[in-house]
Parts: C-alpha cells; structure tokens; sequence
C-alpha cells in the first residue's frame, strides 16, 4: 500500500444504522442470499457481530448468532465471517475471529462452530490455524452452490480458571 504508513483497522458493532453495510459486504462475499432471520439474529448477538474498517472502508465482517444448548449452557454459531479480496492478508479476519473467541473464553461460552464449504480449503486452513476442527460432514447442506457439502468445523474453548 502507501508509504508504510499503518492504516488502522477497527471493530465497529452492528447496529440499524449499518446494517446495510453488512447486507453490501455479504453480497459482495458469498454466495448465498441470507433472509432477515440473519441479519435479526446478528443484531441479536450484540458484541458477537462486528463490521471491520480499514481506515474508514467497510472490509469485512463477523455474524454470530447465540444458541442456547441444554442446561443453559451457550455456543456461538459463526453464521459468516469474510473480508473483501484486495484487503485479505492484512490480519482483519484474524482480529474478527479472535475478537469472538476472546469474548467466549470472557463469557465462559465453550463451544464455537460454523458450516464451511467442503471445497473452500482457504477457510478451513484458516479455522485450523485458530484450533477449530472438522467435526461433522453435512450432504447437501447447500441448495444453489456446488459442491452442496459442507463440514461443520467447531472449535471447544478451555475456560481460564482465574
């Protein structure tokens, strides 16, 4: 980029008002439609959904939605997590995941998984560098993408015992 100057990249909550920003990126990123059941389970989520900013540009984005497992224990459900092509490599989907993970380990949540595309090699090289693994193979997962398949890749955080 410029000369060596760091441009900043922060976090920003989801909120009404940018929420379009997030329905723009998705677009952009996936290959999928998402219903307003989504985008009402990622402003559900509160500080599990974050938009990432290089500099003042929206780049990408982290959708978590929060699901109640019994015993009211809680999981965090990574619904999308993606970054703009030209802005990959510069750490921003790294600083999204790991700003979900550290709020599980704050929060006591013990289970983070998400659906990837079993041919989408990149994300699952990159979940395993975060230590989630490949814990189920769903068929037919996906209606309009090819392949359908996707594995469930889940990540159990050990609690820090303070």
């Amino acid at each position: 980029m410029g000369g060596g100057r760091e441009v900043p990249i922060s976090l920003e909550g989801l909120r009404d008002k940018n929420l379009m920003q997030l329905k723009k990126l998705n677009t952009a990123l996936f290959p999928v439609r998402y219903n307003d059941k989504y985008y009402a389970d990622a402003l559900a989520s509160a500080d599990f959904t974050k938009l990432a900013y290089y500099g003042d540009i929206c780049v990408g984005s982290i959708a978590c939605r929060l699901e109640k497992k019994e015993a009211g224990a809680v999981r965090v459900y990574i619904m999308t997590l993606g970054v703009l092509a030209p802005y990959r490599g510069l750490g921003i989907g790294t600083r999204l995941l790991n700003h979900v993970l550290e709020l599980c380990s704050k929060q006591n949540i013990s289970e983070t998984y998400l659906h990837v595309q079993t041919n989408n090699e990149d994300a699952i090289n990159f979940y395993k560098k975060f230590g989630f693994e490949i814990t189920d193979t769903i068929k037919n997962y996906y209606t309009n993408i090819t392949p359908p398949d996707c594995y469930v890749v889940t990540k159990y955080i050990t609690q820090s015992k303070k």
